[in-house]
């Protein structure tokens, strides 16, 4: 029965963990954010990305305007470019959300990005992230943090 009892609790601390990574969706008037997620930093020096859809499922457009988090100085919505076989990146500037369309924030395209790290972002925590709206106003979504080579959720 003990070896029953000990079983049990594994079980039930392994489900705990696995559910702090429950994949989120948010929602903020006519928007959607879904599966926010982020990679884990190399130390503080060098930034952090992260990443999520967000859909407009309302009747009027919308526009991602300013990204925020506590643990980094500096966030902004970067987007990834490539010139004569060199791929660039910079901010994006605002980021029209159509109604009744989505935008993606993923690699290799527009994405969070971290600078200025105040704490490094370590695999199996999390980072929380506000995003700031024209019409819809701010929501912060909590973002699982996955390992420093990850290419989607895990």
């Amino acid at each position: 029965m003990k070896h029953f009892s000990i079983l049990i609790l594994a079980i039930a601390i392994i489900a705990g963990a696995g559910a702090s990574f429950a994949q989120e969706t948010s929602r903020l008037g006519g928007l959607v954010i879904e599966t926010p997620w982020a990679r884990a930093s190399i130390g503080t020096n060098r930034p952090a990305a992260a990443y999520m859809t967000i859909r407009n499922e309302g009747t009027e457009g919308d526009a991602l305007l300013a990204v925020s988090t506590p643990m980094s100085g500096k966030a902004e919505v970067h987007t990834t470019s490539m010139k004569d076989g060199v791929m660039s990146m910079g901010p994006a500037g605002p980021v029209e959300i159509p109604a009744g369309s989505n935008v993606l924030l993923a690699p290799g395209g527009l994405h969070i990005m971290m600078m200025k790290l105040k704490k490094a972002l370590i695999k199996g925590r999390t980072v929380e992230i506000t995003l700031s709206f024209k019409r819809s106003g701010k929501i912060t979504v909590t973002a699982p943090i996955y390992g420093p080579g990850a290419t989607r959720p895990e």
